[in-house]
């Protein structure tokens, strides 16, 4: 083999091996992207669970109110109304994670 043969050998053989290098940090970036993609996905999920309870429990809310307006419990519509107000303290804590 000749110099300039090795020496071309030798520069092939660094590049490729900066290639896999790179190669392997891109891996691990999306490694810990998928990760993190995942997390917010999750997260997302679990808001999105308390806000359509939320949603049921202020229809509910609503259905009691108008019935204590009529003459109903309104000590029920006061807890509901109660359970409503954690519900949403749930889901702004939620989104300040």
């Amino acid at each position: 083999m000749t110099e300039e043969e090795k020496k071309l050998l030798n520069t092939f053989e660094t590049r490729l091996r900066h290639l896999l290098y790179l190669h392997d940090e891109l891996k691990r970036e999306n490694v810990e992207l998928k990760k993190l993609l995942d997390f917010e996905k999750l997260k997302n999920e679990k808001i999105q669970a308390q806000y359509d309870e939320l949603e049921v429990n202020y229809t509910n809310l609503k259905t009691a109110t108008a019935i204590s307006l009529n003459g109903s419990d309104v000590k029920e519509t006061k807890l509901r109304l109660s359970k409503l107000v954690r519900e949403v303290d749930k889901c702004i804590a939620l989104l300040n994670e």
